[in-house]
Formats: C-alpha cells, structure tokens, sequence
C-alpha cells in the first residue's frame, strides 16, 4: 500500500480534519508596523500574508501618473522560507508578477482613485508562510490594508479558493489540495455580491464552476463578517486610546478659560 494522504475520506473529512464548506481559522492583525499608512497580517490557517499600504503619496516617476485618477502600484515577494522548497522568488519571478498583476486588476475598480489625481497607492504585499490559497489571503489582507490605510473603496473584496475533489467541492484549500485537484479563485464584494476576480490555473468544468462560484459568494459572505469586525474592533481601540488625550486637553481648556 501507498503512503499517499488521503483528500477526502468517506466519512467526509479532509486531510487536516475539515469538512468540505470549512473555511481555515482567519487570523487578522491590523496594529501599525513602520511608516505605512495602513497595513494588515493575515492568516488562514499557516498561510500567513502581510500586506502594506502606502499613500495616496506623489508618484516617483511623472510617467506613472494620470490626470484624472491615482495609479495603483502593486509589488509581491515571496519569502524564501514560505514553502519547504526554499527558493526564493525574485520581483521578475513569473508567478510574483502574475500575482501583482492579478490584485492590482482586481482592486482597481474597487478602489475610488478619481479621488486623488496625479497620485500613487503603493500596495506591498509579503508572502510570509504558504499553505494552500495564497492568492485568496494576498487578497482579503489587501483589503484590509487598504481600509486601514483610509483608502476610500466601494466595497470590501473577499476572496475564496475553491476546487472540486470527483465530485465534492471543497473551500480554503491547502497546499496538498491544491496539488490533487482543479481549482479556482474567486473575489466577490459582499454588499452586491459582484464576481470582480475569477483566476483559474486548472480546468474545472463548467457545472462544477457555477457551484464553486455560488459557494464562494456564500463563504465571502462570513469571511466579510470576521473581517468587518476585526474592522470595528481596531477602530474602537483607537478611539480608545485617543479617549485620555481628548480629555485631558479639555481639561486644560477648562483652566485657561477660569484664567
């Protein structure tokens, strides 16, 4: 007999346990780090990414503006020690540039750039630790670096990777899935439920597609949930900690005016 791991068994179960529709545990960290303006580190299951946002800001070469909309500057890297390969993928690494290419024609019509003209978004996303739908955790940390940036956006942008074991679709999918079976990726916005980014690397056929692509509107709806409170939580923090300095200066008011 083989030593081969099983994909899905009879009972149902995944290799690491899950069901079929089960999404990994979202870890999310939206603390400042360095001199972005917002940034955002997320993890689902061991794919862990993080992703920093800087501007709106001047861009560096008058050639990448637009007179009427700022210009979204997207660059990858990927961490040598992501993946048991370690080999590092360089900025002119085939997939690195496809992986930029695809989130900044992804968020382009979701970020509202006629707003700031003869500007430059610059998007920088950190591969840290790769375990299955990289693209998909590039993505919603994008998203929430952006919103911590205070970039102005028409929607939240979800993503799901999906694929189809025979006949059973599954969500979220590992390293080792990815691998076995035909897959795909999605990006909604939750609010209207629009389709902004389908990426496909393997064929998946055509029925199967329209169910993967209904269950990921489904699971883009939760994660839009985990993310929009993970939202909330690290602007109640915030207002929080501003609470004492507001205070205090009002009290000093006080004095000045008895003064």
């Amino acid at each position: 007999m083989g030593s081969r791991i099983e994909i899905l068994n009879e009972a149902g179960f995944r290799s690491d346990g899950r069901r079929q529709f089960e999404l990994r545990d979202l870890s999310i960290d939206l603390s400042k780090r360095g001199e972005a303006d917002g940034s955002a580190q997320i993890s689902h299951g061991l794919t862990q990414v993080l992703v920093s946002v800087h501007g709106p800001r001047e861009a560096k070469m008058r050639s990448h503006t637009f007179h009427d909309r700022a210009n979204i500057n997207v660059e990858v890297v990927v961490a040598s020690f992501s993946t048991g390969e370690r080999r590092k993928r360089l900025r002119g690494d085939k997939r690195v540039l496809e992986f930029a290419a695809t989130i900044k024609a992804t968020f382009e019509p979701v970020i509202r750039t006629s707003l700031y003209p003869r500007s430059q978004i610059d998007i920088y996303v950190q591969v840290l630790q790769q375990d299955g739908s990289t693209l998909q955790a590039c993505i919603n940390a994008t998203t929430l670096a952006l919103i911590n940036a205070g970039i102005p956006m028409t929607d939240f942008v979800c993503a799901v990777t999906g694929g189809v074991h025979s006949t059973s679709p599954m969500l979220d999918l590992t390293t080792l899935e990815e691998n076995d079976i035909p897959h795909v990726t999605v990006a909604v916005m939750p609010k209207t439920k629009k389709v902004v980014l389908v990426t496909m690397e393997t064929r998946l056929h055509v029925d199967r597609f329209e169910e993967i692509l209904n269950l990921a509107r489904d699971a883009g709806a939760i994660l839009h949930q985990e993310m929009k409170e993970a939202v909330l939580s690290r602007s109640a923090s915030l207002i929080a900690m501003a609470e004492p300095v507001t205070k205090g200066q009002s009290r000093a008011d006080d004095d000045v005016i008895m003064d």
